[in-house]
């Protein structure tokens, strides 16, 4: 029987050995060597493994009556590339630098590895290598003939665009690794490989450009990653939620996407990316507030009409977190502020309805909160029909019967629809929650009231860092170089640099030779391109030149 807690003899043994199985997590088992004797080594593995129906251990007897034993958990290694490595381990023969003749020229294997004690051995075989131990070898092999099922790459559901890649994420580490790879093909893209999770032991990749990414930003990344200690990291928001700068606020401060674009796209700006196995959204630190607004899309179309849109949303942006609380101050404290017909119309709305304007709003955003989480969480093929079908139908309802007025369902309808255009699904989030107080605000103190709000909610965003970058840059601090790409969406060509509030080891980007040169020759009228008129003038001259020719040969 294996103890799974720390007995006190355990821990006054100092030099642990096979004998030694008192351990609580796979990492601990690093201590643990392999043993020179075989049998040792295949009762260690199976009293480790028992009652562990899906994990495999296959009795090998080699030429020259070498014996060996190989392992691997079923479902998690492909059975074809094991089969074709146990031909070849059977025909083999056998010498004084056995384990190093197998590894070297013997297995068909493209990836393989040596280790010396049983934590990395577990470790690696439990991801879904097989492992391999050879009879008086202290040491393992580790075949890397993963074949995990996994799903296949489509379109990112969260960010879809109309125009821009159609492919997104998946659950599987190395595939997202390989996207990213094909993105950014140059051996600058560095990818460090980290372990977090004392029971789940997850895969976890920081991604970063070696010369473009600041070191210290990195090496701050991965201490913070390295400091995790917790059971199990089963998605990307469990790390999220500890390396962020500030837990108690509202607003997110780490970016997570499922577009392998949109990571390439920020780590060229000098961002790092996490990349957490079982998962298909990737993690970017560090994170600014005007990134909640900016979609893979904008840089995609014509700078004028990703300019358009982006005012769009920042309108948008303020009216679903203002809309209801502004509502609410002018019907209940500014009704001087209305057009006298406006007023009339309203007041004739709201004339039966027996709740005060703040308790109107919280019951129809509560409600729409409501349907839209429901929505969310029902069937696909049943849920976007229920939503709006339940949206008409206790509107109507609500107003016939008197709880609601109908421009208070106009209103939250106006703050649902604005909601959804902040591209970001967690900056929405904390639009959506920030959006209450503001309402209670106006219902105690009118617009005064949501003049403090606001206040102090751009302090708060304004006393944010996210991995010691100000989250209102380059707003607050002013950076006016990089204006050209919050406001408006400036030409590509105009974007020479990188972020100036980014800590970057490179802040130039491209070389402006080119529209200089189409600047210099003005374009279609440049002097390298051949026009139509300069076309007819030459054909001209041409028919009168052979004309001549002819002459001259009659």
């Amino acid at each position: 029987m294996l103890k799974r807690g720390r007995s006190k003899q355990g821990k006054d043994k100092k030099e642990p050995n096979m004998l030694n199985r008192d351990y609580r997590f796979v990492d601990e088992l690093r201590k643990v060597p392999i043993s020179m004797e075989l049998d040792d080594n295949r009762q260690y593995v199976k009293e480790l493994f028992d009652n562990c129906s899906d994990f495999v251990v296959r009795d090998l007897q080699l030429q020259q009556s070498v014996r060996a034993i190989l392992f691997f958990v079923d479902g998690m290694a492909k059975t074809e590339e094991v089969n074709e490595a146990m031909k070849a381990l059977m025909i083999l023969e056998g010498g004084e630098r056995f384990i190093d003749e197998i590894s070297e020229s013997v297995l068909p294997v493209s990836q393989i590895e040596k280790v010396d004690n049983y934590g990395d051995l577990l470790l690696s075989v439990l991801g879904g290598d097989t492992g391999l131990i050879v009879e008086h070898n202290n040491k393992a092999l580790l075949m890397g003939v993963r074949g995990m099922e996994k799903r296949s790459i489509n379109e990112p559901e969260t960010e879809s665009v109309v125009r821009g890649p159609r492919e997104g994420f998946v659950e599987n580490i190395r595939t997202n690794t390989s996207m990213i790879r094909r993105k950014l093909k140059t051996p600058h893209l560095k990818m460090k490989p980290l372990i977090i999770g004392r029971e789940s032991n997850t895969n976890v990749v920081v991604t970063y450009l070696q010369d473009i990414a600041d070191p210290a930003m990195v090496e701050e990344v991965m201490r913070r990653l390295q400091k995790i200690d917790i059971d199990a990291v089963l998605e990307s928001g469990y790390i999220e939620e500890f390396i962020q700068d500030s837990a108690y606020s509202p607003f997110p401060q780490v970016q997570y996407t499922e577009r392998p674009d949109m990571v390439a796209a920020a780590l060229l700006q000098g961002r790092i990316g996490i990349i957490v196995d079982g998962t298909p959204f990737v993690l970017l630190v560090p994170f600014v507030f005007t990134e909640i607004l900016q979609t893979s899309e904008d840089y995609y179309e014509r700078f004028q009409i990703s300019t358009l849109i982006r005012w769009l949303r920042y309108l948008l942006l303020f009216l679903s977190l203002l809309t209801p609380g502004m509502y609410v101050a002018v019907t209940t404290y500014h009704q001087d502020l209305l057009p006298t017909s406006l007023l009339l119309s309203i007041a004739a709305a709201r004339e039966a309805i027996p709740f005060p304007a703040v308790v109107e709003v919280l019951i129809m955003e509560i409600t729409f909160e409501a349907l839209r989480e429901a929505g969310i969480r029902l069937p696909k093929t049943i849920g976007s029909a229920v939503s709006i079908l339940g949206a008409l139908v206790v509107g109507q309802a609500s107003v016939q019967a008197g709880i609601v007025s109908a421009p208070m369902v106009i209103v939250v309808s106006i703050t649902g629809i604005a909601s959804f255009t902040i591209p970001r699904f967690n900056g929405a989030i904390a639009i959506r929650m920030l959006r209450f107080p503001i309402i209670i605000a106006a219902s105690l103190f009118g617009i005064y009231g949501i003049l403090t709000a606001l206040m102090l909610i751009i302090g708060h965003m304004a006393s944010l860092r996210s991995f010691g970058i100000p989250y209102l840059s380059p707003l607050a601090p002013l950076t006016g170089s990089n204006m050209n790409d919050i406001l408006i969406r400036a030409p590509l060509w105009a974007l020479k640099e990188r972020p100036a509030f980014m800590p970057v080891q490179e802040h130039t980007r491209m070389s402006n030779a080119l529209p200089d040169e189409i600047m210099q020759q003005s374009g279609q009228r440049g002097i390298t391109i051949s026009h139509d008129d300069d076309g007819d003038k030459k054909n001209q001259q041409d028919h009168s030149d052979k004309d001549k020719q002819d002459k001259e040969e009659s």
